[in-house]
């Protein structure tokens, strides 16, 4: 996929997911989530040659400054990832994240332990982490799950979760319940008409 390519499915992305985005332009200059996101991949890049590891790191606390969002430049994410709001949102160095991931602001995918090992989270494709999310140590989070705000995640959770609490507890998703609207549109009657 070619850098315009991407660039494009990030700020359609960005569309998908905040009905407030507007033009590709304004999303561009603003959104403070996908500056983090094209920094991390130009220093995630450069992570990889040991020689530019620490520019890397100098470059991404700079985007940490501007945006308030922190990225390891080792953390590794897939596509279509999207920050909301962004500021608060702390990532760790051996993070894991999947496709179609989305974090709100104050979100921190944390460790442990001090030791020199994988002690952050991976989190799967289609994933949602709540606001003020802390999702801490080496565990997964299993693809489609939600992530309530505030959560605090200290265990795996299966596929298809929804994750709330401190310590946070999962129960299984219910697709059909979750998928029905909240008022059936057919049957409901503006109570402004009574007024």
């Amino acid at each position: 996929m070619s850098f315009l390519e991407r660039l494009r499915e990030d700020l359609d992305t960005a569309r998908t997911h905040d009905p407030a985005a507007r033009g590709s332009l304004e999303n561009t200059v603003v959104y403070s989530g996908l500056h983090a996101i094209w920094v991390h991949r130009l220093t995630h890049r450069m992570w990889r040659d040991e020689r530019l590891r620490f520019p890397a790191r100098v470059l991404s606390q700079l985007a940490r400054a501007l945006t308030g969002i922190e990225i390891h430049p080792a953390a590794t994410i897939g596509r279509r990832f999207f920050i909301d709001h962004g500021m608060g949102i702390v990532i760790g160095s051996t993070a894991e994240i999947g496709d179609d991931v989305m974090l709100y602001q104050g979100v921190t995918l944390g460790g442990r332990s001090l030791e020199k090992v994988k002690r952050h989270p991976t989190i799967g494709d289609r994933v949602t982490v709540g606001a003020g999310a802390k999702v801490l140590g080496p565990i997964t989070i299993g693809a489609g799950s939600a992530v309530g705000a505030n959560a605090v995640v200290v265990k795996d959770t299966p596929p298809d979760s929804i994750v709330t609490g401190i310590p946070a507890t999962f129960r299984h998703r219910d697709s059909r319940r979750e998928t029905q609207p909240a008022v059936d549109p057919a049957e409901y009657v503006d109570p402004a008409l009574y007024i």
